[in-house]
């Protein structure tokens, strides 16, 4: 027997149904605030990628070659998808430019509980707003997403200039492998890094900068910051906006496209690999021939978020089951039409079951059977029976769609 391939999933009825909810929540937030949905090709050319990532991505991605001989990746990421897709179709469009995207991305890595060789990112790009409020807005509007969905979690904010600013005078090399180390939370390398390097003091200076939670501090740590201004002023829109986040001044994204203000969101019932959300201010069109736009965006890792949601993410929809006999099935369709256009799921018998096995299946099924036997078809009602309580009652076709219209939106 065929099974799946390794790092994929498949989704039953009830999961895509809590999975689209929480999909048009998000859709939802992000159109009340502007942006508007693109979509990019699922497999780009591969260069798109090692341009900006280095040739050792190759290694995680899923790379082919079509029969034209051209270098091709599934994209394991979309922001430079929607990079590319600005340089080439809306370089001259009005900015700025807000765009959001829900698709799914492949990356050839090892499976585990939150991490997938399929996932779905909801993500969100600002392209053309150079300006503290610009940087603001796109936080909040990250803030607002995960707040919709439902999930506990902790967002973070940082800036690199703080880390550049401290590691000014060391070599590229190492400065590179600092950033990954801190981005990774990986202090026990870190402090290896920095005893080889033999700076107890610069090694001070970072601990003390990851810790501090006071912006004032940071600056004293870290010294002369050209944009101190711009920072404030986001870290103030923020504060007035009553957003819930904490400063993590370590944050040093391992990209090296990011530029300034980064963020991290985190859930808090999802172990090691809880990172659910992370963005930032980039710089990445000049890298692909265009000009030297400024951007913000986050991506949200969908699959994370409803893993931390867990049963709480499940929908129910209020199911009414018609139940009719060979004479009546005419009337019942139309009947059944009623309940549909009220926006009430209605099944109808397709395996010709008796007037009792019909009764015996919707109760497993169904929250309420509508029977229409001789006597409903003539008089034109329905018997409608609550199969939650056993409560039924003979009703107009009216007031039978109105109750069970009314028993959903009771939840």
């Amino acid at each position: 027997m065929l099974q799946k391939p390794r790092g994929t999933r498949d989704f039953l009825p009830d999961e895509m149904e809590a999975r689209r909810a929480v999909e048009w929540r998000l859709r939802e937030v992000a159109r009340r605030w502007g942006y508007r949905e693109v979509c990019t090709p699922e497999f780009e050319d591969l260069e798109l990628f090692t341009m900006r990532s280095g040739e050792g991505i190759i290694n995680e991605m899923y790379v082919f070659e079509d029969k034209g001989g051209r270098k091709l990746a599934l994209r394991p990421e979309i922001t430079a998808a929607v990079i590319r897709m600005y340089i080439n179709e809306a370089k001259v469009a009005p900015k700025p430019l807000r765009w959001c995207y829900y698709a799914d991305c492949f990356r050839y890595e090892r499976p585990q509980k939150g991490r997938y060789r399929q996932f779905w990112q909801f993500g969100v790009e600002l392209i053309g707003a150079d300006s503290a409020i610009a940087d603001a807005e796109v936080i909040m509007l990250a803030s607002d997403m995960l707040d919709t969905t439902g999930v506990r979690y902790e967002l973070k904010v940082g800036h690199l200039s703080f880390v550049k600013t401290l590691l000014k005078d060391v070599e590229p090399e190492t400065q590179r492998k600092i950033r990954q180390q801190l981005d990774k939370k990986d202090f026990e390398g870190l402090n290896v890094t920095l005893e080889g390097m033999n700076r107890p003091e610069l090694a001070e200076s970072l601990k003390t900068l990851v810790a501090t939670q006071d912006l004032a501090e940071a600056f004293d740590i870290a010294g002369a910051i050209p944009e101190r201004e711009r920072i404030e002023q986001t870290i103030g829109y923020l504060d007035a906006a009553g957003i819930r986040y904490s400063l993590n001044l370590g944050i040093a994204r391992g990209l090296d496209y990011y530029t300034g203000i980064v963020f991290e969101g985190f859930a808090d019932n999802l172990g090691a690999e809880n990172q659910i959300l992370g963005g930032g201010v980039y710089r990445l069109a000049h890298l692909f021939g265009g000009d030297d736009v400024a951007s913000c965006g986050f991506a949200i890792g969908f699959d994370r978020v409803m893993v931390s949601l867990g049963e709480t993410a499940r929908t129910k929809d209020t199911v009414a089951a018609i139940v009719c006999t060979p004479e009546t099935r005419m009337r019942a369709l139309e009947v059944a039409r009623a309940f549909r256009s009220a926006g009430i799921r209605t099944e109808m018998d397709l395996m010709d079951r008796g007037f009792s096995q019909q009764l015996s299946h919707a109760a497993k099924s169904a929250d309420f059977a509508v029977i229409i036997g001789q006597r409903e078809a003539a008089s034109g009602e329905v018997m409608l029976k609550d199969l939650r309580t056993g409560e039924q009652k003979t009703v107009t076709l009216d007031a039978a769609v109105a109750g069970v219209v009314a028993s959903g939106s009771r939840g």
